[in-house]
């Protein structure tokens, strides 16, 4: 297979061929941009291997663009550099042959040919290569039959994959990264070295871990990816807070859905409906601690009371120990796992305007994300009932923008503030202002009072009378 007349359409393969013909070094495109390409999928990263220097070779490419906002980066510790160039980013490095040592997924590397660069390789479907040589420009070099594992949509090791997953143990995530983003499956021999090699995943760092599960979690379809992940061994490794959903238990003839399968269609739910990565790992802590809130009643049958509040204040917890971001990502996480059931409580009974009112506020400008979240959580196996449920949701939605609309609510501040209250009463910071300032937004929350000095104020004095406070005269 040739792939020269698609490399002519991009100027970019030009200028490093003609750079590594002048450097008189054999340099080749690898690894995803080939892939890719042969998938017809989108990409803009190209990873070239030369047999010599990769430094070299771009520091000429940059200096042949013909570009000033070329932009050069050269790591000389690891012997790589990368060339931005418009929406494109051209990572160049030195073919190399690896070892390990069993404590470290480092390896100690040497200079090496183009099949000692593909031997390392982590699949075969990233093993494939594109000369950009004169005497076979543009010709596939696929000594793996890559190209064969894509045709069948496998995931498969260049090598033996015990090997390969024990010498670097993150590769059994991008396995099923891979598999998860491509929807393949992974060959049998690959996937029984995923179970044999799960215990080496405890040499790779969080935050490497958490990156490729990002990447499943944001895939079309992240339940498979979690799927395959607990199918291994992995996810009681890397969660072992998730893997704890798994399981049914019957009392008195009575169960409870399995919240293991329950919170993977809800991930999946949420991912028809948005790319944000935050609303989706919502979606997985949602209902995270109704494993520890579980109970039977034997009049209700099982019952997760109060499993929202915990499910939130886990959530800093498990974003810390995921080596996750503790800014308002973290927050934003937090209050859709607190409210995830007030919408849904609000579409099974008679609405009033004071608990939308509630909603609108402690939602706030997250109301969006909650609303895909709470949609996303509506599962069952009867459809009819599903449709019942999201045709009420609608009818929440709607009475929900009416009340925002008339109460201006998402950025809710009342307008008696503390200072006004210490001022009409002549006192300092103290509980009574607290007191005072709660009972003013719950009145205008309730609708008793609306948000304005001249609603507010007489409300204030007499909730101040009721404390022991007399007015300053004015």
């Amino acid at each position: 297979m040739n792939f020269a007349e698609t490399l002519h359409t991009n100027p970019i393969f030009k200028i490093v061929a003609d750079a590594a013909k002048a450097l008189n070094v054999p340099a080749y495109v690898v690894g995803g941009f080939v892939r890719d390409l042969i998938l017809n999928r989108p990409s803009k990263d190209i990873d070239i291997v030369c047999v010599g220097s990769g430094i070299e070779l771009a520091e000429l490419v940059a200096k042949n663009s013909g570009r000033e906002d070329t932009y050069l980066s050269v790591f000389k510790n690891f012997g790589t550099a990368m060339i931005k160039l418009d929406d494109w980013e051209v990572e160049f490095v030195g073919a190399r042959r690896e070892s390990y040592q069993r404590d470290s997924r480092k390896p100690i590397v040497e200079d090496g040919t183009l099949e000692d660069d593909q031997n390392r390789r982590d699949f075969t479907i990233n093993a494939m290569a594109i000369s950009l040589n004169d005497n076979n420009f543009g010709e596939l070099i696929d000594p793996f039959d890559g190209l064969a594992d894509i045709r069948r949509k496998i995931i498969k090791t260049p090598l033996e994959p015990s090997i390969t997953f024990s010498d670097d143990p993150l590769r059994m995530m991008r396995a099923i990264r891979f598999a998860t983003q491509l929807n393949f499956d992974i060959h049998p021999d690959t996937f029984d070295a995923l179970i044999k090699e799960r215990e080496r995943i405890d040499i790779i760092s969080k935050e490497r871990i958490t990156d490729e599960l990002n990447k499943i979690i944001l895939a079309k379809k992240p339940s498979y990816g979690f799927l395959l992940l607990d199918s291994c061994g992995l996810l009681e490794k890397i969660f072992p807070e998730f893997v704890k959903l798994k399981g049914v238990e019957t009392e008195e003839g009575k169960g409870h859905k399995d919240n293991f399968y329950h919170t993977l269609q809800v991930l999946d739910n949420a991912s028809t409906k948005t790319d944000d990565l935050w609303i989706r790992w919502a979606a997985i802590l949602h209902d995270i601690a109704k494993p520890a809130t579980k109970r039977f009643d034997k009049k209700r049958g099982w019952t997760f009371h109060g499993h929202e509040e915990m499910g939130a204040k886990w959530v800093k917890g498990i974003f810390t120990e995921m080596r996750l971001p503790l800014n308002e990502k973290m927050r934003f996480v937090k209050k859709l796992v607190r409210l995830h059931l007030r919408p849904i409580a609000l579409s099974k009974e008679a609405i009033t305007d004071s608990a939308l009112r509630r909603l609108l506020y402690e939602a706030g400008e997250d109301l969006e994300g909650l609303m895909i979240l709470c949609r996303a959580d509506i599962t069952s196996k009867n459809g009819e009932k599903v449709k019942k449920y999201l045709r009420n949701f609608d009818i929440v939605e709607q009475k929900l923008k009416e009340v925002e609309e008339s109460d201006k609510l998402r950025q809710f501040q009342p307008v008696v503030t503390g200072e006004l209250i210490m001022e009409l009463f002549g006192i300092k910071p103290s509980k009574e202002v607290g007191i005072i300032k709660i009972a003013v937004r719950e009145a205008i929350l309730e609708g008793q009072i609306e948000n304005t000095l001249e609603s507010g104020i007489p409300f204030v004095l007499a909730e101040g009378a009721k404390l022991g406070l007399v007015a300053v005269e004015k």
